[in-house]
């Protein structure tokens, strides 16, 4: 794949047998030696490398050639990318681009969508890239650029290599047999050699481009000490060394494909297909053609293709693959849904709002894969700690191979060998390897849990967190005011109130209103529809006539204002509003006839998302909002909160994080994202309620959670601290494996393969380790 820049083009090259640190910066520096490579980037992980060239200068076919020289092989799969083409209208000019298409080598197919003016081209990476292709649209006279640029990710090829693995192990064990019955060594020795030369062609193919670019990786220390095994007469040494390195290699490279798969995941749930209605006929179409607007129908049991609003029908559906939450949530009307969730029983007529490029789902996997480039704080101590180790353990390899005999009288082959043990145990790749695979698989483990995580520095930093900040307006409270209450008063009905309060507001803009006209419709409640002289007023409430008598809603000291409160109302009015509740007095020119209490509630999930943050270690949990202190203490009250603020515009709220930080403590936000970005921000951790279709809450926070649910964020929470309890075990599992084999080789207790173990088996242990965060986040 590939993309062009103002006199460079940039591509990405699948490339096999990437599995660690050191072959990636083997790699960089092999490619980088081409005339007209601006630079590379090797991304072991993903297995790719990402190359920055003047395409005046050098071609993708020179790279791949040097890729290849290296000891590696580019994978010729086939990718798929859509352009869109200016100009395309029509089947006569889709046959004139067909054919200039056809001429490039490595097009394997191609679809063209005249409605849209777009092509969809299946390539092989390794062939042609898409500035070729957009080269080739142009010279048939169109302009064509990516609409989508879609990731190819190699699959694991290792049937060779376990075959040539299963050829070395029988010829090992032929002539172990062999030797134990007797036959001449140079039978034995000959068998051996054919066993190492199968085992070991690739090894040495990569240790020799090692070489070349004075890059010692593993590939070169284990070919050293083969050949140097085998220059002592250590045939058997050499050849377990040749077939145990080769296992682990295969080994390794199935695990990380594990891992690979972690991120691909994401990429399968949504559908490529989606079937529009275009005309009163349902047509399917690819969801690149798919255009803004347009109407999509989603059957029963179907994965949703694009974001989109609800036109008509009901159903419920599982969001989980976005949002994480549990339980399917019911959809109708003007409801939005999100692409990669499955519709369940009944059929949705949606409107798209977002392209393939752009749903929830498209961008939740861009920042993903933004997230693994960024490097955890760990992961810098590991870097640093091996650019050290390596070139040490080679040093002490010589001085033992050399000192001993040089200046002691000792015999050369014994300490001769325990260099080749210590060059084996000098690479670093179980310690390199051990936090990437750990980060990458958290951050994927936590998208498919509905928890979006930005990098690893975040994964590792919300482990840390002591305190944490609420916002509490639509986070600890729904963020929508609910009627919980109608008091009838003067011999009045519930109904009556609610009826009357119901025909006034419904004239008014207020967000109370739309509460109480809710209220009536849940309640079936009916009321008057000609509302006369309806007049608002403000800061206290509104005033109508229905059927020539006036009517006033509003707080109760509107009421008092009209001389209609009585001393006890306004008592219980304040006594209520001291409780988080919100007091709607309902009466004439008469007086009072009821009350209406309204409430911003509490999320049901709050106090248990709270008991579990302190069973989690949190030590302070405060809340910050910009409601009347009365209000503030009921809710702080009734959720065990250690403290609140209460009062605050956007600048308090910082400033009280400020405040908090500079006690020492580590704070975690958490907010909507909007409002509250300045204090996002100025957190240690910013953390971003129900960001799902919220473009604005997914930028602003450091993490996201995509739903309204409370309960994510203990999820968060454990998650982190358990990446940040396996990346240390790993770590620590590496240098004491390389600790206690350097000593046991120094003083002779440790043989080659033994050596081999200690690195490739314990790269094997980390990696699946690490992979344990994919499911804990589930």
């Amino acid at each position: 794949m590939g993309t062009e820049g103002a006199g460079l083009a940039v591509r990405e090259f699948p490339v096999q047998g990437l599995d660690c640190a050191d072959c990636a910066q083997l790699l960089e520096k092999a490619v980088c030696k081409i005339k007209g490579v601006a630079g590379a980037q090797a991304d072991f992980i993903k297995s790719s490398l990402r190359v920055e060239y003047a395409p005046e200068q050098v071609q993708p076919g020179e790279i791949i050639q040097a890729i290849e020289g290296a000891g590696y092989g580019v994978l010729a799969e086939a990718s798929t990318m859509t352009f869109v083409v200016e100009g395309m209208d029509c089947a006569d000019e889709e046959k004139l681009i067909r054919k200039g298409l056809g001429d490039l080598a490595g097009i394997e197919e191609m679809d063209f969508f005249v409605v849209s003016g777009t092509l969809r081209v299946r390539y092989k990476p390794a062939l042609v890239d898409t500035g070729a292709i957009i080269r080739a649209i142009g010279r048939a006279g169109f302009t064509a650029k990516v609409q989508r640029l879609e990731l190819a990710v190699p699959s694991w090829k290792g049937r060779r290599q376990i075959i040539l693995l299963g050829l070395c192990g029988l010829l090992a064990g032929l002539g172990f047999g062999l030797s134990e019955a007797g036959f001449g060594h140079y039978i034995v020795d000959s068998i051996y050699v054919l066993a190492i030369i199968i085992g070991g062609f690739s090894t040495a193919r990569k240790a020799l481009a090692a070489a070349r670019n004075l890059t010692p990786d593993m590939n070169l220390l284990m070919t050293v000490a083969v050949i140097g095994a085998a220059a002592i007469d250590q045939w058997t040494e050499a050849v377990a060394v040749v077939f145990l390195f080769s296992l682990a290699n295969i080994l390794e490279s199935y695990s990380l494909e594990r891992t690979r798969r972690a991120i691909r995941s994401l990429l399968e749930l949504s559908p490529q297909e989606a079937t529009v209605k275009r005309e009163e006929i349902e047509t399917i179409v690819p969801v690149e053609e798919v255009r803004l607007g347009e109407m999509i129908v989603i059957y029963p049991s179907a994965k949703i293709p694009l974001d989109g609003e609800v036109l008509e029908g009901s159903s419920t559906v599982n969001q989980a693959p976005i949002t994480g939450e549990s339980m399917p949530v019911k959809k109708g009307p003007k409801d939005t849904v999100f692409a990669g969730s499955i519709n369940q029983r009944g059929s949705l007529a949606v409107r798209v709002t977002h392209l393939a490029g752009d749903t929830t789902l498209a961008r939740i996997i861009h920042m993903v894969e933004e997230a693994q480039a960024q490097k955890a704080p760990s992961q810098g101590f590991v870097e640093r700690f091996a650019r050290y180790y390596t070139p040490a353990v080679i040093a002490a390899a010589a001085l033992v191979m050399a000192i001993p005999p040089l200046l002691l009288g000792q015999p050369f082959n014994p300490w001769f060998y325990r260099s080749l043990v210590l060059l084996v145990i000098s690479c670093p790749c179980a310690l390199v390897i051990s936090t990437p695979v750990a980060i990458v698989s958290g951050l994927a483990g936590a998208a498919r849990s509905g928890i979006i995580i930005k990098g690893g520095v975040h994964l590792e930093n919300a482990g840390a967190i002591r305190v944490i900040a609420f916002d509490k307006t639509g986070t600890l409270t729904r963020g929508e005011p609910v009627v919980t209450q109608v008091v009838p008063l003067s011999g009045r009905t519930a109904g009556e109130v609610l009826g009357i309060a119901a025909a006034v507001e419904s004239r008014s803009e207020h967000h109370l209103a739309q509460a109480i006209l809710n209220r009536a419709e849940q309640e079936g409640v009916g009321f008057a529809k000609q509302v006369e002289e309806f007049e608002a007023i403000p800061g206290k409430g509104v005033r109508a006539r229905l059927n020539g008598e006036t009517f006033y809603v509003g707080s109760h000291q509107l009421f008092a204002d009209l001389e209609l409160c009585r001393e006890d109302l306004c008592v219980r009015a304040e006594a209520l509003e001291n409780e988080s509740q919100t007091v709607v007095v309902v009466g004439s020119s008469q007086g009072p006839m009821g009350l209406i209490v309204i409430e911003d509630a509490l999320r049901p999930e709050a106090p248990e998302a709270v008991n579990r943050l302190r069973r989690a270690g949190i030590k302070k949990l405060v809340m910050l909002t910009g409601d009347n202190p009365g209000a503030a203490r009921a809710v702080a009250d009734r959720l065990g909160l250690d403290s609140y603020f209460a009062g605050l515009m956007p600048a308090d709220k910082v400033g009280v994080i400020r405040g908090l930080l500079e006690e020492g403590n580590r704070v975690a936000m958490v907010g909507d994202g909007v409002n509250d970005a300045p204090a996002l921000a100025t957190a240690t951790l910013g953390i971003a309620m129900g960001a799902a279709g919220s473009d604005a809450a997914i930028e602003a926070a450091d993490i996201a959670l995509m739903s309204d649910d409370l309960n994510k964020l203990p999820v968060a929470i454990r998650l982190s601290r358990q990446a940040r309890r396996i990346i240390k075990t790993n770590i620590v599992l590496a240098i004491a494996a390389k600790a206690i084999f350097l000593a046991l080789g120094a003083v002779g207790l440790a043989t080659l393969w033994m050596a081999v173990f200690a690195d490739m088996g314990v790269s094997l242990i980390v990696i699946l380790n690490g992979l344990r965060l994919y499911r804990a986040a589930r």
